[in-house]
Order: C-alpha cells, then structure tokens, then sequence
C-alpha cells in the first residue's frame, strides 16, 4: 500500500535537501545582476565556479521552493522571481561585469557546454588539466615560466599532469628563477597569443626561485616528492637540498589544527619528539604540549631537562623523521597539515 502512495515533497521538504551552495545561488539569481556581480567579485576563482554551477543547477526552482530558502535566510522577503526565464544570459552578464569578459568565459567553459578563448592573464581560472594539455609541448623553460604564475596548489596539480620524466627538469628549472627578462616574457607572450589567439601583456615580474618550487612541492605526494628530488639531486644536489629546506618544516606544524597534531602525536616515537622539541621555537613547544594530557606534557618535558645539551644535527634528524610521518599521514588523509596542500577545509 505504501508502495502505490504518491509522495509529494514539499517546499520546505526540498529545501532541506539543497546544499549550502544551492541556496546561495537561489539568492544570488534573485539579485540584481550589478549587486550579483559585487558579490561574486569579493569569492575566489573556485568559489565563482562552485557558486555559478550551482546557479544553473536551481534555475528552474519552483517559487514555493524559493520562497522557503528566503523565508530560511532572511524571513521578509517574498517577492515573484522570473528564476529560470534567460538565466544563461543573466548568469553570463553578471560573470562578465564581476569578473571580465575573459575570466567570465573561462568560468562559464567549465560550467557550461560552450568553449572561449583564454589570455594568460586568466590561467588562475583554468583547471590543472586545461593547463597542463596546453603546454605539454612547450619548451621545459615556457613551461617552468608558465607554472610559476599559478597558485602553489593548481602548480602541483599541472606538474602532477606532465609527463613523469619532465617533472624534475620542470621544478628544477622553478627553483633557478629569478627576474624574468622582456625577451623571455616576449617569447611567453608569443606561445600564449598562438594558443589562445588572443592578445595579452604582461610585465616583467620576479617569479621562481627556491622557495616557490618548495612551495609547489609541499603539494605533491610523497612518492612524486622523492621521485623529482632525487632527480634533482643528481643534476644538483645543493640545490636539492636547498628546496628540501624550504618544504614544510617541524615550524610549520604549529599551524596544523589540534586534532590533526593529536593524531600525529600518537604516531611518533617519544624520543623522537623529545629530541625535536629541543630545538623548537618556545610557541610550538607549548602548541604541542597543549595537544598531549597534562602528564603526558610533563614527562615531556622532564625527560627534555634530563637530556642536556644536544647537537644541532640531531635535533633536525629527529624532526625531519616526524614530519616524514606527518607527511605520509597528510597523504593518506588522516590529518590535515596547514601550509601543505591537501583538500580545503571548511
């Protein structure tokens, strides 16, 4: 009997089941395209494109369903909306006045069936695969240039994407730039007007350098971390060496949330960390003691105090073995280290 009933949700029943995003685009599509914009203006490059997909998936939203979303955020306002009538073009206009013409389209291409041309002043907006198809056949060095422009995250997804035997030349090239000359730039520009057909400028900028390769590899897995350093460790070992002492260091875990360095603590070895808490900042020590029992934190320390004086090499052997925990924890997903890539917490 129960099988031949026709269920019916209701407006507040579907509300229920939109996710946060979805009720964001219903407010969004009933704003005025100049307020929409000014809204989408302030979101970053992953947030348009969650928030403008989301735009689309609710265009045909019934009025009951919208009134309850607005009744859920802001209780006054129950007006008639035309949701759903040309919303291709409103979400097209409102795009292209927050974001211009050209990074509007890159959204849209991902959103929608339609293809654009993109400038590479928009790569930001481009998916790691998009980038990656682009410049496989470029030069190592326009490709080395490009990827130092992107985000350290979106960086490592497009190496991720490359050939395995091109990645190491790639971030080696990385960390050996500095001041990039017009000519350089010119050639960038060229490559970049032939791939997207599009004009574009650029300046000559400081991009590269040690500390950005450290940076896009903090985001790479373990296994591609070892793969590219030893590679370059054999064409270079001191620099090597010096984007391993720029990568995620004992330091950086005080950034980590308490829960994931609970975690991490269980995992290592007491003496390690009792050698590495030696040589560590006074903030991070109190940071990690916080994160252990009270009795815990307090052999701890006594067993620091009954230790003395060690040597420096020590110490950074001991750190470097937890965050060689840390890390493999990090890739496996069972915590989450702050400053080193992985997924965005919310």
């Amino acid at each position: 009997m129960d099988g031949a009933k026709s269920v019916e949700l209701t407006a507040t029943e579907i509300t229920e089941r939109l996710s946060g995003t979805q009720k964001s685009a219903i407010l969004m599509m009933l704003l005025g395209e100049e307020e929409a914009a000014e809204i989408l203006k302030n979101l970053s490059p992953k947030e348009v494109q969650h928030l403008g997909g989301a735009m689309y998936s609710v265009r045909n939203t019934d009025q009951e369903t919208v009134n309850a979303v607005l009744d859920e955020f802001l209780a006054i306002i129950k007006k008639q909306t035309s949701l759903g009538l040309g919303a291709g073009n409103y979400i097209r206009n409102v795009l292209n006045r927050a974001l211009g013409e050209d990074k509007a389209q890159s959204v849209l291409s991902r959103i929608t069936p339609a293809s654009s041309e993109r400038p590479i002043e928009i790569l930001d907006w481009m998916d790691g695969r998009s980038i990656a198809e682009l410049l496989q056949d470029e030069h190592p060095q326009i490709i080395a240039l490009i990827i130092s422009y992107l985000d350290y995250s979106q960086a490592s997804d497009v190496l991720n994407l490359l050939p395995e035997d091109l990645q190491p030349e790639i971030v080696q090239r990385i960390a050996t730039l500095e001041t990039v000359d017009p000519e350089a730039l010119r050639e960038l520009e060229l490559v970049m007007q032939m791939k997207f057909k599009a004009n574009t400028s650029l300046r000559s900028t400081k991009v590269g350098g040690v500390k950005a390769a450290a940076k896009i590899m903090n985001f790479t897995k373990a296994n591609m971390e070892k793969r590219i350093l030893g590679a370059i460790r054999r064409n270079d070992k001191d620099l090597m060496q010096a984007i391993q002492d720029n990568m995620f260091t004992f330091d950086n875990l005080g950034m980590s949330d308490d829960r994931s360095l609970q975690t991490l603590l269980r995992m290592v070895e007491p003496e390690d960390l009792i050698m590495a808490l030696k040589g560590a900042t006074v903030e991070l020590q109190e940071k990690l003691f916080g994160c252990m029992s009270t009795r815990a934190a307090s052999n701890i320390k006594d067993e620091m105090e009954v230790l003395g004086p060690v040597r420096l090499t020590e110490v950074q052997t001991a750190q470097k073995q937890i965050i060689e925990v840390a890390r493999k924890m990090s890739d496996e997903g069972t915590i989450v280290l702050a400053g080193r890539g992985g997924d965005e917490m919310v």
